[in-house]
């Protein structure tokens, strides 16, 4: 069948960002038969209407990859509208959606490999004196923060750290500022830190920023700023197996959405407002709770 494949990549403010989605691209159409194509779900000049658009243009069936890590609004709603709209728009073409990353396996083997790299920057590096912290971008979806929390539990189960814990760059809490004053407390002399993000952008480049002012703060305590997964062979690895899965129609179950703002507004009938202000106030996420 005629096919085409369009990777929705999240888009970022900084050039860097969806310069990096590109490249991915184009590394990973040496893997795939069909043409790739890449659009952007904001701050791009191809956003998805636009991508849906063009891809549907000549051909039987376009697959859509979602280069998204977590389920927030993006996932559960904004990309099945799209789809639906160009399933009306283009009845010729047959649209799949494959599932979002996620958090699993090969994630976890990821970061157990970007936290081998961090303690290999310490002088002393024993996890019983190491707290780690897993960084994320932050939602207003508890199910999409709950992935972050899910993964630093496995870190947990899968290394000799006394402490891993949760933080976030905006939009909900704890923030990195806070989990590193609460790691300090705990007799943690060294910190490694773990940006749950897949490329660059300003809020990687705010990051470097608050490590650099951390170190300030706590000079008693050892930094080590973990790399963002980018073109990790996970990364590769996993894409490949959600196209195989979309391709082959298997069924992906229904998202975990208890406790999902996005689906009760959408039981109301209320239209869905993301808001990317990563200032504004949210109740806090619960502290990934652990047996010590």
């Amino acid at each position: 069948m005629n096919t085409k494949v369009l990777l929705v990549g999240h888009g970022s403010r900084g050039p860097g960002g969806n310069a990096e989605v590109l490249t991915f691209a184009k590394q990973w159409q040496d893997k795939v038969e069909w043409p790739v194509e890449v659009c952007y779900l904001e701050f791009a000049d191809r956003l998805l209407p636009e991508g849906l658009r063009q891809a549907a243009q000549g051909v039987e069936r376009v697959v859509v990859l979602p280069l998204i890590l977590n389920a927030a609004g993006h996932v559960k709603m904004e990309i099945p509208l799209a789809l639906e709209q160009a399933r009306i728009v283009f009845p010729q073409t047959r649209f799949l959606l494959a599932p979002h990353l996620g958090a699993n396996e090969a994630i976890l083997t990821l970061l157990l490999r970007r936290l081998r790299q961090g303690m290999e920057e310490l002088h002393c590096p024993d996890p019983k004196t190491t707290g780690v912290i897993l960084l994320g971008r932050g939602s207003s979806d508890a199910g999409a923060n709950s992935e972050v929390a899910k993964m630093a539990r496995w870190l947990f189960e899968e290394t000799a750290h006394e402490l891993v814990e949760i933080a976030f760059t905006g939009i909900t809490y704890p923030r990195l500022e806070t989990v590193v004053q609460r790691l300090q407390r705990l007799g943690m002399s060294q910190v490694v830190i773990l940006p749950y993000y897949l490329f660059t952008g300003r809020l990687i480049e705010r990051i470097h920023s608050q490590v650099e002012r951390l170190q300030g703060q706590y000079p008693q305590i050892a930094f080590a700023l973990g790399n963002y997964f980018g073109f990790a062979a996970e990364i590769n690895q996993l894409m490949s197996q959600r196209l195989d899965e979309a391709l082959a129609e298997t069924p992906q179950g229904i998202l975990a959405c208890e406790g999902c703002s996005y689906r009760k507004k959408a039981s109301l009938g209320l239209e869905h407002s993301h808001s990317h202000n990563h200032e504004h106030g949210h109740g806090h996420a619960s502290r990934l709770q652990r047996a010590t």
